[in-house]
């Protein structure tokens, strides 16, 4: 697997080791730039440990010779929370002919319990942490403390690409939550295909869908990340909230009435000013 020169953004060092969500950078993941590598461009170069010690690397996964599906994620990030079960059944059954590996990144959402790690050693720990909360039996890579494969991708919180032989990106999803296009991309790369959607978003269903894990994600990663969270993106931290509401189903099932009945209320209240108005 061949690979260009890695694309490094200027935002590094505290800039990209955010202490607290801020509104410009939850805006900044609604969308993809044009200038972040996606399907048709060559793989930034890729060169990590895994949380066993391993090194994972260009070279080495050119010799390993199979596609690799690449997953951005961290322990405190509700997407990751919400496509974690997805990806180990696809790891389940397309992990023979497909090397599936999660890169641990910067903490979405952190907390008391979970802060943004400053060295290399404390981030080794979290991506640890994230294997066994999840129980992942699949590659788990580490990023460097600046995230610099992080960055060359595009430093959204939780996105999957699939990589050719030949070091080209076949597949991109800005969200990793999105299983049913994930498989339907694997199930051709694993057959010698082409994926046929190469690019997938989906950000408002992906979001909504999320929603019924944020409240797992805010709790492992401890007091002050939901109050980080609503401080940057109020309507983001009140839909967490709500869907609470709805425990009796499913988590990724609650995002959807827990927007409709925040939209009830609002036409609620809405209603009562105008009455008294």
């Amino acid at each position: 697997m061949t690979t260009e020169t890695t694309r490094s953004p200027a935002l590094t060092g505290a800039a990209y080791r955010i202490e607290h969500p801020t509104l410009p950078l939850l805006l900044r993941d609604i969308g993809i730039p044009a200038s972040d590598p996606g399907p048709g461009d060559r793989a930034p170069v890729i060169d990590l440990l895994t949380t066993t010690g391993e090194r994972l690397s260009t070279e080495e996964l050119a010799r390993d010779g199979r596609p690799v599906f690449l997953v951005f994620g961290s322990l405190t990030c509700p997407i990751t929370e919400g496509a974690a079960d997805g990806i180990k059944d696809l790891h389940r059954r397309y992990g023979a002919r497909i090397r599936i590996v999660l890169v641990n990144v910067r903490e979405a959402h952190p907390g008391a319990l979970v802060p943004q790690p400053h060295t290399i050693e404390e981030k080794t720990a979290h991506a640890k942490a994230l294997q066994r909360h999840h129980g992942f039996d699949l590659d788990i890579a580490v990023d460097d403390i600046d995230g610099t494969l992080h960055r060359s991708f595009g430093p959204r919180p939780s996105s999957a690409y699939i990589i050719d032989p030949s070091g080209t990106i076949v597949f991109r999803a800005q969200w990793s939550n999105v299983t049913p296009a994930l498989e339907e991309a694997l199930a051709a790369v694993a057959t010698g295909r082409r994926p046929p959607r190469a690019d997938v978003r989906r950000t408002l269903r992906s979001v909504v869908q999320m929603a019924g894990h944020g409240q797992v994600s805010f709790d492992t990663a401890g007091k002050g990340a939901l109050r980080d969270t609503g401080r940057a993106a109020p309507p983001m931290a009140a839909m967490i909230q709500t869907s609470r509401l709805f425990s009796f189903l499913p988590r990724h099932r609650r995002g959807a009435p827990a927007v409709a009945t925040m939209l009830a209320l609002g036409v609620l209240a809405g209603t009562v000013v105008a009455v008294i108005l």
